[in-house]
């Protein structure tokens, strides 16, 4: 996903003859992009069908989104044999972090008929195939799978947009150079939690999806909970080197991401700060 938001962002600054930074935010790319041709190996971040990229200010240590669809590349080729070299930590991080995309663009507040289907296709798809791409990372079967929830979850989000776990995802990333796939898994749970009261039915629907019961907030916390330990990501945010008095930092530059703005409950920053001390 970097080397394609890379990318993705060296085509706008090509094409403007500007500094990357001056795209940050929302329809800030006055010219369209050089044509960009991605192929991702991944599966996944997304990167190549969508209209985000991710770049690190590294003056701030802050993630910033430049979000636009002159982002979005030309053309995308998908082959499920490009993501056979990767190892588990890697399958299982691109995959949760798949899986963050669909669940965050269903409970959106800009989704739509659209990128529900795709979105809780992805679900579907992620939570029958991660475990086995996990365990068997030869199989051609899961990967192509997994190649096509990550399409499919990318697709949903680059038109839904995303919510509070990218949003707070991004600030870890940039402070202190936390995985991406691995900070949204950790904070899915949590934040799936917080949201829950203003988003209850697309919750229970999407625990429907998993292959849950759809009884609550904990039946649906807990599946996220166990689904990714039993994929190696059983580890807490303190357990990677996340302090007590890194939160307020971290909750500021959340607050300021624009993923937050499609979030199905506007948080506090002291809501914000709660959710960290939680996944601690």
């Amino acid at each position: 996903g970097s080397p394609i938001d890379c990318a993705k962002a060296i085509g706008a600054v090509v094409s403007n003859r500007m500094h990357v930074l001056d795209f940050e935010g929302v329809d800030m790319i006055p010219t369209p992009s050089v044509p960009v041709i991605c192929i991702p190996t991944t599966a996944g971040t997304g990167a190549d069908v969508s209209q985000f990229a991710i770049i690190l200010d590294s003056r701030r240590m802050v993630k910033i989104a430049i979000i636009s669809k002159t982002m979005v590349p030309d053309a995308s080729l998908i082959d499920p044999e490009t993501t056979a070299t990767m190892d588990r930590e890697l399958t299982a991080a691109t995959g949760m972090d798949a899986l963050a995309h669909a669940i965050e663009a269903y409970v959106s507040n800009a989704s739509f008929h659209l990128t529900d289907l795709n979105a809780l296709d992805a679900i579907r798809i992620i939570s029958r195939s991660l475990p086995s791409a996990f365990d068997e990372p030869g199989k051609m079967e899961c990967r192509e799978a997994m190649m096509l929830a990550s399409l499919e979850a990318g697709l949903a989000f680059s038109n839904a947009s995303l919510g509070l776990v990218h949003a707070m995802a991004h600030s870890l990333g940039g402070k202190l150079d936390i995985a991406h796939g691995e900070a949204n898994a950790l904070l899915l749970e949590h934040v799936i939690e917080f949201n829950y009261p203003g988003a209850s039915e697309r919750y229970l629907e999407i625990g429907r999806a998993m292959g849950l019961m759809g009884s609550g907030p904990a039946e649906l916390t807990d599946y996220i909970r166990e689904f990714r330990s039993s994929i190696g990501i059983d580890m807490t945010l303190g357990d990677l080197g996340v302090r007590e008095d890194d939160i307020p930092g971290l909750a500021e530059t959340s607050m300021k991401d624009p993923c937050i703005v499609t979030n199905p409950v506007r948080p506090s920053r002291e809501d914000v700060e709660a959710i960290f001390r939680r996944a601690l």
